[in-house]
């Protein structure tokens, strides 16, 4: 059976698209086929970070309202044999959602063999949102180490807890919190929340600490998901994480200051 995992989080900009892009073709490329599906009907941000939006033809409401069967909709990567993205509508609002339609959508994905899907949530709390996380086996809450960011996320847990599928049949949702843009020199100045902070308040299992890192947005404007970058500290933590979410032990990184070696101290004196 298809374990569903949505990327969620209270506050926008904290990158939820990126990581919903980042996991599933992690996932894929370890050989898992894996749907990511895009919840933010109206906005549509998906497919541009996956390079696909040229090839949209059918989208997310289309299937829920039958003018397009799943198989048509579906737009397979081309970076990843086992990965296929589901894009939202740009035209239609976030009502056009309907549990039911939702339901019957991850039901045909099962279906057809899939083993991990991804629904990339919208911020907040409203009609789109709640979709996304209604059906959740697991929910990775992304968020930014500030205080808003951090206070926006424990309301997106009070909610998963209380308002999920899992929830009303008396079970639980997984909860593993990822955070991203990290700064350790930040955190060490008192200008950002540490990992230890966060933890605290949110008591949620950690994921993934992914650091601040401008190969995040270079693959996101080139349409290429950041795992893919193996050389960045960023795409080698989504990997880290990949790995956690499948059950192996990985050690955290990124999460104190770079200690520079002679070499590079000499060489930025003589800069």
């Amino acid at each position: 059976m298809a374990k569903i995992i949505v990327v969620t989080s209270g506050k926008g900009g904290v990158g939820k698209t990126t990581t919903s892009a980042a996991i599933s073709s992690g996932l894929a490329l370890r050989g898992h086929k894996t749907a990511v599906i895009d919840f933010d009907i109206g906005l549509r941000n998906l497919d541009i970070v996956m390079d696909c939006e040229r090839r949209v033809v059918y989208d997310f409401v289309n299937v829920i309202n039958g003018e397009a069967n799943l198989r048509q909709a579906l737009i397979k990567d081309k970076r990843c044999e086992n990965l296929y993205i589901l894009p939202a509508s740009q035209t239609r609002d976030k009502d056009a959602l309907s549990q039911e339609g939702v339901e019957r959508v991850l039901k045909e994905l099962d279906e057809e063999g899939f083993e991990f899907i991804i629904c990339d949530s919208p911020a907040g709390i409203e009609h789109g949102a709640f979709m996304a996380l209604y059906f959740a086996d697991m929910a990775i809450v992304v968020a930014n180490p500030e205080v808003s960011s951090v206070r926006d996320s424990d309301r997106i847990l009070g909610i998963l807890q209380s308002k999920s599928r899992r929830a009303e049949n008396g079970g639980q949702v997984e909860e593993r919190l990822l955070l991203t843009r990290y700064n350790p020199a930040r955190v060490a100045k008192g200008e950002m929340l540490g990992v230890e902070d966060v933890e605290e308040i949110l008591a949620t299992k950690l994921l993934g600490v992914i650091p601040e890192s401008e190969s995040v947005l270079k693959a996101s404007n080139q349409g290429v998901p950041v795992i893919h970058d193996a050389d960045s500290n960023a795409g080698q933590a989504y990997g880290d994480a990949v790995s956690r979410l499948l059950g192996e032990e990985v050690d955290h990184r990124f999460l104190s200051v770079e200690q520079k070696g002679l070499l590079q101290r000499l060489f930025r004196r003589s800069a």
